[in-house]
């Protein structure tokens, strides 16, 4: 995989400090280092995410168990903040910070029981949304690389025992 794959650059902590690129980082909303352009900008920018995420929250949107995590009638505005993340993480604009501080993706989760069937369930809309981008394959690897290991950090709670 190319060298932003394996490291981790922090945007306001001074361009070019690497961090190792492990769970911890995932958290962190830093943005993969890019050769001359950022991934956010090779994967096609803010119309990508758009419908990466919009086609995520379909599939949410009609999956009864994740539907019930999101106390919002509308998923509009969820939808909003997961795009705005995503973006600022793959080198995109800042306006997840700029309007809501810094992404504390773990932090955020907390309040919420996040369980294993809910993470497969999340990874299973989400990754069908990624298959829809046609993406090469490098850049779904590395997106898909990401999203895999952020549900995995999320999980936070067993699965109810079934009687």
């Amino acid at each position: 995989l190319p060298q932003w794959s394996y490291h981790r650059r922090r945007r306001r902590r001074g361009q070019g400090e690497r961090v190792s690129d492990n769970v911890q980082g995932v958290s962190e909303g830093q943005a993969p280092l890019g050769r001359e352009s950022s991934f956010y900008d090779l994967v096609g920018g803010h119309d990508t995410f758009v419908r990466l995420v919009h086609g995520f929250y379909e599939g949410v949107a009609g999956d009864p168990v994740l539907r019930a995590l999101y106390p919002e009638e509308d998923l509009g505005p969820a939808e909003i903040r997961l795009r705005m993340f995503l973006e600022q993480y793959w080198g995109g604009p800042n306006t997840y910070s700029e309007e809501r501080g810094h992404p504390r993706l773990r932090m955020r989760h907390t309040p919420y029981a996040v369980t294993p069937e809910q993470r497969d369930r999340w990874l299973h809309h989400m990754l069908a949304s990624v298959a829809l981008l046609k993406l090469d394959r490098e850049q779904e690897a590395t997106l898909v690389d990401y999203l895999v290991r952020a549900a995995y950090m999320l999980v936070n709670a067993p699965d109810p025992e079934k009687d």
